[in-house]
């Protein structure tokens, strides 16, 4: 459904520390967190890069539709009743212009909380992946480790790893990965996921990227109260977000203009005949 790939190494060691939860009935709670990460797939498919034509197939399904309906959703008739060509090509010029143009409003971590690309979220991300065995392939796009549809998607493997382990009666790895999505969500996706959200749902002129934004919105309230979590929205729905200042670190030793410059060669161009051959420069080390 995704052109994009996110794998995690099954090999690798998961988090540190458990929750004190105890699970009532592990089987049942495999199940729920297989249909808690249906739900993350199916929202990453929809912001991590312009619909496909399987997955929009897949939604205007009767059944996919009722399922969506019993959550509140009402899509307009752009989406239900558009032939599929017509409906995929509005679709990716509303996603490019929601989501890609200047003007728009990037589901990236970074954009929303900073102003920038690949600021400190990014970099964030990029390390819990690293340390949770998780990797990022590309598919027709690059992508940022704090795109959306990328978050989204992790926790939906996360999920599904959690499941597994349950599967296998390895609730201790189950509730390590439990603590790894509530510290995931605190530290991202609770921060901006949601007034993100309204902000789409407020922005959109198409009724699938309105409705979906406003099932996001709802998704995450419920994810983050059943977690048990506090966390601000420092997102705010904000339609233009400031632009913080770029911090870079400053070594006062390191030497600057020129400083680099060995002894031989300032000392020969700071001579009144400093007019000398290349050949002659070159033997000083001041060229290489």
């Amino acid at each position: 459904m995704l052109k994009t790939e996110l794998t995690l190494d099954e090999g690798e060691e998961v988090g540190a520390g458990e929750t004190a939860a105890v699970l009532a009935s592990p089987g049942e709670t495999a199940t729920e967190w297989r249909a808690r990460a249906e739900v993350y797939h199916l929202l990453s498919g929809v912001f991590v890069e312009e619909p496909g034509r399987e997955f929009i197939e897949a939604l205007r399904a009767p059944a996919a539709l009722a399922d969506l309906a019993a959550t509140g959703l009402r899509f307009d008739e752009d989406f239900l009743a558009t032939p599929l060509d017509v409906l995929l090509e509005n679709l990716a010029i509303e996603y490019t212009t929601q989501f890609a143009c200047t003007g728009g409003f990037p589901p990236v971590e970074s954009v929303r909380l900073t102003g920038r690309y690949k600021q400190q979220p990014n970099f964030d991300v990029m390390q819990t992946y690293q340390r949770l065995g998780f990797a990022l392939h590309p598919g027709r796009f690059e992508v940022f480790a704090d795109q959306l549809g990328v978050e989204l998607m992790f926790v939906a493997k996360l999920l599904e790893r959690g499941a597994a382990a349950l599967d296998q009666g390895d609730v201790a790895a189950q509730r390590r990965l439990d603590k790894e999505i509530k510290r995931f969500w605190s530290q991202h996706l609770g921060r901006w996921v949601r007034g993100y959200s309204q902000l789409i749902e407020r922005t959109a002129q198409h009724s699938f990227y309105r409705e979906m934004a406003r099932f996001l919105g709802g998704f995450a309230g419920e994810e983050i109260e059943a977690m048990g979590l506090r966390i601000e929205d420092a997102d705010q729905a904000r339609l233009e977000v400031p632009k913080t200042e770029v911090r870079v670190e400053f070594n006062p030793n390191e030497p600057v203009c020129n400083g680099c410059m060995t002894d031989a060669l300032s000392t020969t161009l700071a001579a009144p005949d400093n007019l000398r051959r290349f050949e002659e420069l070159r033997d000083l080390g001041g060229l290489r």
